[in-house]
């Protein structure tokens, strides 16, 4: 299905008065304030503070629900590209759309920018929520479809991810933290999809952010580390101890070219890995599912789970078709989901070196 838009991005009123009033959290509420003061402008859905003040009421009273969050894919890339007036458009959209389609066994709101925020009542065994999820994303018509712009047609994705009160956790906190896990676990697997918290899949999962001293930080410091040192190893240890803390790193290793997996703190080999290429096909690679490498590597993937890793962030060292090596940073015992930022320091690192190694000729000892 095809859906013409305007460029205003005006939402209309998604809940009315008597609609929301079934609920005694918003029947409360709307006793001293208008429908308007509840509902978020743009999208006409619930607003953040009281979407997430009705959740936490309906723990409060011991009321199970599923709890999801979705994100539209690359809106970013919408709003830069085509213009924020397209972007409200297509968020007004999806959210009438949502509306429509949660019906009155639920309410969604938006979160911030481009996610919402969504408390079903219904579907809470895990058959009901993945038809519910399977329903949204295919045979309705609240993503993976086109819209119609002025001038071009968009094709709009979204990520979920959403976790059950209580059966999966007793309290808000916890509630949000596994559908943010979720949410993120569905972005690094290529967006365009839904997670469903399982305990044993997803609890050890860890979403880890930069220090609040931010990227620009992050970068001088490894280019002052860079210049630091006048060799290939010593570049990169330096690079590791200055920015470690910064992105909560546990470990830095680095493959040769002959194949040997070493740390970076003392050069001890590891064990060798010659088939890190068959995986490693463009600059960059992250899992936090090491079975994708067993499949296609079974020497790095042997060596990561003799070390006990569980999540693995690969950056090349080449240019075209010239590979001097690998550079990995590598976590036990967590599912850590790597963020965009921390790919980029990576392929920025890689590059640094890259470049030396071409200008220098001095390849790892």
């Amino acid at each position: 299905m095809i859906r013409s838009i305007n460029r205003r991005g005006k939402g209309g009123i998604m809940y009315t008065r008597e609609q929301l009033s079934q609920y005694a959290y918003f029947k409360n509420n709307l006793e001293n304030k208008r429908i308007s003061d509840i509902l978020d402008p743009l999208t006409g859905l619930v607003s953040r503070p009281y979407i997430i003040n009705f959740a936490k009421s309906l723990i409060e009273d011991g009321t199970p629900y599923t709890f999801e969050l979705l994100d539209l894919d690359n809106f970013k890339y919408i709003n830069d590209t085509y213009g924020h007036s397209a972007g409200d458009g297509i968020l007004s959209a999806v959210s009438e759309e949502l509306r429509n389609y949660l019906s009155d066994y639920g309410v969604a709101g938006r979160f911030g920018g481009d996610e919402i925020m969504i408390v079903n009542l219904r579907d809470r065994t895990y058959s009901e929520k993945k038809e519910f999820c399977r329903k949204m994303f295919t045979t309705q018509t609240v993503v993976r479809r086109s819209f119609k712009l002025e001038d071009c047609e968009l094709f709009v994705t979204a990520t979920a991810g959403l976790a059950t009160y209580p059966d999966d956790a007793d309290n808000y906190s916890e509630l949000f933290t596994m559908i943010d896990k979720t949410l993120y676990r569905g972005k690094s697997k290529g967006r365009n999809c839904y997670i469903i918290y399982v305990d044993e899949k997803h609890r050890d999962i860890e979403i880890k952010k930069l220090k609040k001293n931010g990227l620009y930080t992050v970068f001088r410091n490894m280019a002052d580390c860079f210049d630091s040192s006048p060799d290939i190893n010593g570049k990169l240890k330096a690079i590791y101890k200055g920015i470690k803390d910064d992105l909560h790193i546990t470990g830095m290793y680095y493959i040769t070219e002959g194949g040997e997996f070493k740390r970076v703190t003392d050069d001890i080999s590891l064990g060798r890995v010659s088939d890190v290429n068959r995986i490693v096909t463009d600059q960059i690679y992250s899992t936090n599912d090491l079975s994708e490498i067993g499949e296609k590597c079974p020497k790095l993937y042997s060596v990561l789970k003799e070390q006990e890793f569980e999540t693995v962030l690969i950056g090349r060292l080449g240019m075209g078709p010239m590979t001097f090596g690998y550079i990995m940073f590598a976590e036990p015992h967590n599912l850590r989901i790597w963020q965009e930022e921390e790919l980029a320091i990576l392929f920025s690192m890689a590059r640094m070196l890259s470049g030396f190694i071409i200008a220098s000729g001095r390849h790892f000892a």
